[in-house]
């Protein structure tokens, strides 16, 4: 089974700076996905983008948050967990090299949930793991995806 996934990006020419050796663009710019409100997107500051903007680090981030707490969900409700919160507070780290190019070296999810059965609370833990292995965004990525799980009753 296979789905398609579409975004168009929309930017036009706004030179910051200019001189006889490099030209520095802004780097705001638009995505845009039909059916959805359009998502204003800029570079990191630390590569001269708009720090008032997501940025597309900021982006795969939310991605993999988001999608290990759907899977994480998903899993619970599969083995009879009740799932009253869930928050992570995630890091991710990306190291640049001398040449520009960079990679995201390992990104960690420190999930921390809430849940109503106290006989399953080791289960709500494991789960993660299970979760892990079902996350289509961590099922892409190559690095590791690592996580710190906690769960409280």
């Amino acid at each position: 089974m296979k789905h398609l996934f579409k975004a168009e990006a929309n930017w036009t020419s706004n030179k910051i700076q200019e001189d006889s050796t490099k030209r520095i663009y802004n780097k705001s710019h638009q995505i845009i996905i039909e059916g959805k409100p359009v998502l204003n997107v800029s570079a990191a500051k630390a590569f001269k983008g708009d720090p008032e903007l997501y940025n597309p680090e900021d982006l795969l981030l939310s991605s993999l948050v988001s999608c290990h707490m759907m899977s994480y969900l998903y899993v619970c409700s599969q083995n009879g967990i009740e799932v009253l919160e869930y928050s992570d507070n995630a890091k991710a780290t990306l190291e640049v090299a001398i040449d520009g190019s960079g990679r995201f070296v390992e990104v960690l999810l420190k999930p921390k949930v809430k849940i109503l059965n106290s006989d399953k609370k080791e289960l709500a833990l494991e789960l993660h793991k299970k979760a892990n292995q079902l996350c289509f965004i961590a099922n892409s990525c190559n690095f590791p995806v690592l996580h710190e799980a906690s769960c409280e009753v």
